[in-house]
């Protein structure tokens, strides 16, 4: 637990330590496959010293960060913001506002679904209160927007045509809309 390399048989790097050199620590932010090997009071005294972004360009550290961000897929973004929205936020950082003490649970219309039942509402850009007359229609006119047949073969639109049907399979059966 400690990050100690047990079978290590290396000497501290620090000068003039003859300490076992058992923890490992980065070289340099662009060889990170490469390490000094100290001491634990050596380590410590190192990592308290080392930053990642020491002499890194503003424009670096920008670009880091993005590709720390990872992509996320546009269309899970749009029901992340339809999440938000349920609870009156336009943007998540609202929550840190004066929305935060607001507890949406208590007190509001609407019911308890299985979360697979909830992600294929969600998808649908349903409601709560909906009943499967009104899901099918939305379905429908989902089905009649991403269809490659329907929108002149446009296929780009195919991986949110199986989430609707998708959802539409969830649902179509379920006990909690009548």
């Amino acid at each position: 637990m400690s990050g100690a390399v047990e079978t290590s048989t290396r000497i501290c790097d620090h000068d003039g330590c003859e300490e076992g050199g058992k923890y490992r620590a980065p070289k340099s932010r662009d060889t990170t496959d490469d390490y000094y090997w100290f001491c634990k009071d050596h380590v410590r005294e190192y990592n308290a010293k080392w930053s990642f972004f020491d002499g890194a360009t503003e424009a670096e550290i920008a670009a880091q960060e993005e590709r720390d961000k990872g992509g996320t897929k546009p269309f899970r973004k749009t029901v992340e913001e339809r999440a938000w929205a349920r609870l009156g936020i336009e943007d998540a950082h609202q929550v840190l506002g004066g929305n935060a003490t607001r507890n949406p649970g208590r007190g509001s219309v609407g019911r308890k679904l299985p979360p697979t039942e909830r992600k294929a509402l969600d998808i649908l850009e349903g409601k709560d209160d909906w009943d499967k007359a009104t899901i099918r229609k939305a379905y429908k006119s989902l089905i009649k927007v991403l269809h490659p047949d329907m929108n002149g073969g446009d296929r780009s639109q195919e991986e949110q045509l199986s989430e609707v049907v998708w959802a539409w399979d969830q649902l179509k059966d379920s006990r909690n809309f009548k």
